[in-house]
């Protein structure tokens, strides 16, 4: 009886991910299954401290790194010069929609034509091909969008179809360049949930300057 409460589960989690529904009998499978959750996409204002410790760190490998965090500024301006800002931050989490298409669907799903939108990403890695597709197909269309992509790491950046997709965002229009830094300070002080009794002050890792200047480098060579 237990066994077959169980296989429901899994069964369950399964069609809410979109899983294989074969190897049910399998006691590793329906493990994996039961505990896998609902595609979702979290938000919020501020990320926890470890993760951005952990996911927006700019290693050269990184391994155990399958989500995307992405943090946003939109600037909106009117014909009058008044300028309405938010911000905030996107993380897919076994997402039907990756982290740059949920922003387009979740927080900018229309845009008025009356104003002019100035919007800044600062993701822990590039797009993959299929996000870049959507950034240059939502730019082609909404003429009154600027768009600035500053990124931790380099995704898949050896694949081929991943350069030419970074190089189809530059020619679309769309600013895309590697965090710096100080950039990392910027995200750490302006969407990092400040833990009680934990220094405020941004403490950079040994390595940032060197990786920085070896995604940098990789980069160039793509847009060139």
């Amino acid at each position: 009886m237990a066994q077959k409460e169980e296989a429901a589960a899994a069964t369950e989690a399964a069609s809410q991910n979109g899983e294989d529904l074969e190897n049910l009998d399998d006691p590793e499978k329906l493990k994996e299954l039961i505990e896998l959750p609902p595609f979702e996409i979290v938000t919020g204002e501020r990320l926890p401290a470890n993760f951005f410790k952990f996911q927006f760190r700019n290693v050269e490998y990184s391994s155990g790194r399958n989500k995307t965090f992405l943090c946003y500024v939109v600037e909106a301006q009117g014909k009058g010069g008044q300028v309405q800002a938010s911000r905030g931050y996107l993380e897919d989490e076994h997402a039907a929609a990756h982290a740059e298409e949920a922003f387009f669907n979740t927080i900018l799903p229309a845009f008025d034509p009356a104003l002019r939108y100035n919007v800044t990403w600062y993701v822990s890695s590039s797009p993959c091909a299929a996000c870049a597709d959507r950034i240059i197909k939502t730019l082609s269309k909404t003429k009154n969008l600027r768009l600035l992509i500053l990124v931790g790491r380099l995704f898949m950046w050896e694949e081929l179809e991943i350069q030419d997709a970074l190089k189809k965002l530059k020619e679309a229009g769309c600013k895309l360049r590697i965090m710096k830094p100080q950039d990392f300070e910027y995200v750490w002080q302006n969407f990092v949930e400040q833990e009680e009794g934990e220094s405020k002050a941004f403490q950079p890792w040994e390595d940032i300057q060197e990786n920085f200047l070896y995604y940098e480098e990789k980069l160039a060579d793509i847009l060139k």
